[in-house]
């Protein structure tokens, strides 16, 4: 059976839209005629003395785990999870202890593209797009939902574009078994100006970071910044994305593939 890798990952770029401005990642490109002088000077000899005067290409970066495609762990959502499985909760797991079972399974992609920005999905519109699609969600399959954000990576929008998930229709999908979802929007969550404007609207602070918190119920995880969703079925495909293992960290970056079987 022949296999096809599709990347759903996009580049770790500086000077575009991938973030708001105070936490987009800086890039620094060192090429090989810039590090010849110090490598010459470790060894004793004169830049000439190296191939055409170079030596290696390095960058420099100054990033969040954050920054580009990534996993976040459910300690970045709350400092405890499980709470609906466990009287009291338990310390939230950290992105070098979530289970590497989580980030190898069976996908399934959610198309939501025709919802509005800042639209905030359902337990209804989840289970819509699963009859939709004729699938039944099973435990452990890692869920994207495909937003109109995916194409506005880089453009000026994008921080704003897209619908987000709310909280129960996250709890919905955990409480089926689902431990790892993701969107090619900024965040899980509909982007954080549409829901200032409904804070203001109301004064409900429980909107804020709703999907995120669901975490708090039952630990999961989720991958943000996914990109090429279209490129993929609704379904009979698997997700790898294995995380950097950041020593106690809230996320690690992740070059996420979908590996589809033809």
């Amino acid at each position: 059976m022949a296999r096809r890798i599709i990347d759903i990952s996009v580049p770790l770029k500086a000077g575009i839209a991938s973030d708001p401005p105070q936490l987009a990642p800086q890039i620094e490109y060192l090429d090989h005629h810039a590090t010849a002088p110090g490598i010459a000077a470790f060894f004793g000899v004169p830049v000439q003395a190296l191939p055409n005067g170079e030596y290696c290409a390095i960058e420099r970066c100054v990033i969040s785990t954050h920054n580009g495609t990534h996993l976040d762990a459910p300690y970045h959502f709350f400092s405890s999870m499980n709470h609906q499985l466990k009287p009291g909760g338990e310390a939230s797991m950290r992105i070098d202890e979530v289970p590497l079972e989580w980030c190898f399974q069976p996908g399934v992609k959610l198309d939501f593209r025709h919802f509005v920005d800042g639209y905030v999905a359902t337990p209804a519109d989840v289970e819509a797009e699963l009859k939709r699609i004729g699938h039944e969600l099973r435990p452990l399959e890692i869920v994207v939902v495909n937003t109109r954000a995916g194409k506005r990576y880089g453009e000026g929008d994008y921080v704003d574009a897209g619908c987000g998930m709310g909280k129960a229709a996250t709890l919905w999908m955990l409480e089926r078994g689902v431990r790892l979802v993701g969107t090619d929007g900024w965040s899980w969550d509909a982007p954080f100006s549409h829901t200032r404007r409904k804070v203001e609207a109301t004064g409900d602070a429980s909107l804020i970071w709703e999907g995120h918190r669901a975490g708090r119920e039952i630990g999961y995880s989720h991958l943000e910044k996914l990109h090429n969703l279209e490129a993929l079925p609704a379904d009979g495909f698997e997700i790898v994305c294995f995380p950097v293992k950041v020593h106690r960290g809230s996320a690690g970056w992740t070059r996420a593939v979908a590996i589809l079987h033809e």
